[in-house]
Order: structure tokens, then C-alpha cells, then sequence
């Protein structure tokens, strides 16, 4: 099970699932949902959190909520 906060930097995945009680209303609201592709843009210094670029909108979301969002890695 891939998820974002298994991406390297660069790397890019489609967002497949995710439970929508966990995940943040915002992201939801700036176009993180399924079927969308999802690219890890940078790390913060302790890898936490991680700067993604979905929808044409770059975000920055905890890695615990990244951990909740399934991908499929391109």
C-alpha cells in the first residue's frame, strides 16, 4: 500500500482513497480527492511536513495526515 508519505521527493502518485473523516476539510476544499495526481515537491527539515503540489495548488499537510491517503505511484 502506497501512500504520500511513502513519496520521495519528485515522485508522483493518483490519489485512490481515503477515509474523509481523516482527512483535513481544507485539503479537501483546495482539490486533494481521488484521481487526482499528487506530486512531493520538498521535506521539511525533520520530515514533517511535506510540501505537495495537487490540483495546480502546492500544500503543505503532516506526515500523519499524508500516512492516510492512499496512492498509486506513476
Amino acid at each position: 500500500m502506497h501512500t504520500i508519505a511513502n513519496l520521495n521527493v519528485g515522485e508522483r502518485g493518483i490519489i485512490e482513497q481515503f477515509l474523509f473523516d481523516s482527512i483535513p476539510l481544507q485539503l479537501l476544499e483546495m482539490g486533494c480527492l481521488p484521481g487526482q495526481e499528487v506530486k512531493l515537491i520538498q521535506l521539511a527539515p525533520l520530515y514533517d511536513p511535506l510540501y505537495i503540489k495537487v490540483n495546480g495548488s502546492h500544500l503543505a499537510i503532516r506526515k500523519e495526515t499524508a500516512a492516510q491517503i492512499r496512492i498509486t505511484k506513476l
